[in-house]
């Protein structure tokens, strides 16, 4: 079992940053990747951004490659997206996901078995 904990969302405007959290507990945090989703209003839910167990390998989007960052720090068993130069598009519930299956990272949402609660980011224009 792995227990997943988002924070750090919130109102910004377009053009600023954000930087979420999560925090796990459970499995060994350092041996399986980690996802970032978003699910906007009516719409599907779609992948942000991964991370290998390492921290080594990562992948995003098209639509937030450049402007978001993915990490993570196995110490604290947290994951990290540090989100610059953000759009009203980007407005959504975010949530972090794990996949404790593989080390590599991966796009593929049905990959993904723990999911956190998510966190709201809205960005005005």
């Amino acid at each position: 079992q792995v227990q997943l904990v988002e924070s750090g969302g919130g109102l910004v405007q377009a053009g600023g940053s954000l930087r979420l959290s999560c925090a796990a507990s459970g499995r060994t945090f350092s041996s399986y990747a980690m996802g970032w989703f978003r699910q906007a209003p009516e719409k599907e839910r779609e992948f942000v951004a991964a991370i290998s167990w390492s921290g080594s390998s990562t992948y995003y989007a098209n639509s937030v490659k450049g402007r978001f960052t993915i990490s993570r720090d196995n110490a604290k068993n947290s994951v990290y997206l540090q989100m610059n130069s953000l759009k009203p598009e980007d407005t959504a519930v975010y949530y972090c996901a794990a996949d404790p299956g593989r080390m590599t990272p991966s796009s593929v949402i049905y990959e993904y078995d723990y999911w956190g609660q998510g966190t709201q980011v809205t960005v005005s224009s």
